[in-house]
């Protein structure tokens, strides 16, 4: 703070010096009394007019030097003044700039008694320096608050009311221009900045989202954004993007109208699409006719969220694939017939496969005379076939554990059958071509043959947790797969047995024979060729017949059905074999090489 001189104090000095001017003067120099006494003696003045003319002149010395003295008091006031205003002004400025580490130069001269003209020469320029601060503290703060000002209207969204942006009502406080001060609206300044960009990003973020819904809903996106804010459309120098609360709640629930809106237009493109493809595949359609459609499909594939093709969605394209499903459904119609058979071939194909009975009330026979004589509408008597496909299908699926092995069971018996037959060629180790092959193949049938008791005994159990799973009987070809199973399992133990007791007959013969060549010699007994070699290969001959023993025939599932050949089922089985009235040689060979393997069924 400034320390100025009390008023008391300086008048006292100022009385002290006129006092002292007023002495001087009434003592005037000595010269200039004696040349006026000279003058006057001269001149012939008396005693009496010469005290006069003396007094009137001292008189006017002392007016004069009063004037004088009242004026200089009077400048030296005026200069008192002007340093106490600038004091004043300064320390005025001082506080509004709070420029606190500023000492008064006065306080510092007044310790050496500085003359007053001295101490306005020293202040004035600092005052000005702090105007030309303050002028420019000033400018600082109004763009401060002029940008402060443009921000909050644009985020309220009354940015028109600024002009030529700085806002009409836009004041600054000069009282308080402080450093501090004006960090502070500089820090607001920046945080409404930070807003703003926040503000503009997500607006674009929501413009480019309602840019690309539009494109996929086939919308124009011009008319879309500009029923939120024109701006949005169209922002020039004149008019920047509004980033108002209103315009960011208006885009979002624009984005989520267009979302809804493209959530029911793929939903409704995806019905028709399906009924599109089912269609196709139900007529058989070429591709050339499927080729515009095809893109439809394709984009319908993908999540909703995913799909970004323009137009993908538009109503233009809805309209399209419903009028197409529209014509092919009344194409459909006048091909109804062909449709069924093709379909109820389709059925049939897939029973024959999974060895399933189809279901006989939709037989080719009986739904077209159904057609034909209007007892049942042709699409219901469709989706009745298109049902019992689709049962089928989950039916073969469910079956398909059993159905494998019962395949790998049937390949088994197929190399049990011809292991037999190779058991009883005579010429199977000679050194013909292909021999070596057979031998190979012998063998690998020996190790499977042994494996079938296994598989029937797993197949049974696989099959009976079916049915106790399913609730139902596991029917192969029409009949019960386990009844097959058991009834094979039996054949088997008794072709065994009959096998056993062909054996001890044969040994029997073979003592008899031992016998009659011990007491009348031995005779040769000529050789039959049984098996016929050509291009290396061994063919298996027919069995001869006797009139011995005969083993019963081993039934399997295809012998129950007897496969399938255009629609109708006919019996296999396998020819008996025969063990009696066998040469030497021939026995020899099959009980050397056939053991206990029982005949299997031919798999066709």
């Amino acid at each position: 703070m400034l320390t100025l001189e009390s008023p008391c104090s300086t008048l006292l000095r100022e009385l002290q010096l006129i006092l002292v001017g007023v002495v001087n003067l009434l003592i005037p120099p000595p010269d200039y009394t004696s040349e006026y006494k000279q003058l006057w003696t001269e001149i012939g003045e008396n005693e009496e007019e010469k005290d006069q003319m003396l007094m009137k002149l001292e008189k006017d010395c002392l007016e004069i030097y009063r004037r004088k003295v009242d004026e200089t008091a009077s400048a030296k006031a005026r200069l008192h003044q002007s340093v106490a205003a600038k004091e004043a002004e300064l320390a005025t400025l001082m506080a509004t700039l709070g420029e606190l580490t500023i000492n008064s130069p006065i306080q510092s001269a007044k310790k050496k008694e500085m003359a007053l003209k001295d101490q306005l020469a020293l202040i004035t320029p600092l005052v000005e320096d702090l105007k030309v601060k303050k002028e420019e503290r000033l400018k600082q703060f109004a763009d401060v608050k002029t940008q402060m000002e443009k921000i909050r209207s644009e985020i309220s969204g009354h940015a028109h009311n600024m002009i030529n942006g700085v806002n009409s009502s836009l004041s600054v406080d000069e009282n308080d221009l402080s450093l501090r001060r004006l960090s502070e609206h500089q820090f607001t300044l920046h945080a409404l900045q930070k807003e703003k960009s926040e503000r503009v990003q997500k607006v674009l973020e929501f413009v480019n989202d309602v840019h690309a819904l539009c494109a996929t809903l086939g919308v124009d996106f011009g008319e879309t954004v500009s029923i939120v804010h024109p701006s949005l459309h169209e922002a020039g120098a004149e008019q920047s993007t509004n980033i108002s609360n209103s315009t960011i709640e208006g885009l979002e629930k624009t984005i989520m109208r267009l979302k809804t809106e493209r959530k029911e237009r793929y939903e409704k493109l995806k019905k028709i699409s399906d009924s599109l493809v089912e269609l196709w595949n139900l007529m058989d359609t070429p591709r050339e006719e499927k080729a515009y459609f095809l893109k439809v499909t394709s984009v319908i594939d993908s999540p909703e969220t995913e799909i970004k093709e323009p137009g993908a969605l538009s109503l233009d394209i809805i309209q399209q694939v419903s009028s197409e499903v529209e014509r092919l459904t009344k194409l459909k119609a006048s091909r109804m017939k062909e449709l069924v058979v093709k379909k109820r071939s389709e059925l049939e194909e897939i029973c024959n496969k999974s060895h399933i009975e189809p279901d006989p009330s939709t037989a080719i026979d009986k739904s077209c005379a159904m057609m034909e004589s209007g007892l049942v509408d042709p699409c219901e008597l469709l989706a009745n076939i298109e049902a019992q496909i689709h049962r089928a299908k989950d039916e073969a699926l469910s079956r398909k554990d059993v159905t494998d092995r019962i395949e790998r069971w049937l390949s088994a018996c197929e190399e049990e059958s011809w292991l037999e037959d190779y058991n009883q060629d005579q010429s199977r180790y000679s050194g013909g071509r292909g021999a070596h092959i057979n031998l190979k193949r012998a063998e690998r049938a020996r190790i499977t043959v042994n494996k079938i008791p296994s598989m029937v005994d797993s197949l049974i159990a696989k099959t009976l947790a079916w049915e106790d799973e399913k609730k139902k009987l596991f029917l192969y070809d029409g009949a019960r797969l386990v009844s097959v199973l058991e009834d094979y399992k039996l054949t088997r133990q008794q072709k065994e047995e009959e096998k056993r007791r062909a054996r001890d007959q044969k040994r029997a013969q073979d003592l008899l024979l031992a016998e009659k060549e011990a007491i009348y010699g031995s005779k040769p007994i000529p050789r039959s060729s049984s098996f016929r070699k050509g291009n290396g290969n061994v063919t298996p001959s027919p069995r001869r017949n006797s009139a011995g023993y005969q083993t019963p025939e081993i039934s399997t599932p295809r012998s129950y059905s007897g496969g399938r050949q255009n629609g109708h089922f006919r019996r296999l089985s396998t020819a008996p074999l025969n063990f009696v009235a066998l040469a030497k040689d021939d026995m020899t060979g099959f009980s050397s090489v056939s053991g206990s393997e029982p005949e299997s069924p031919l798999r066709h």
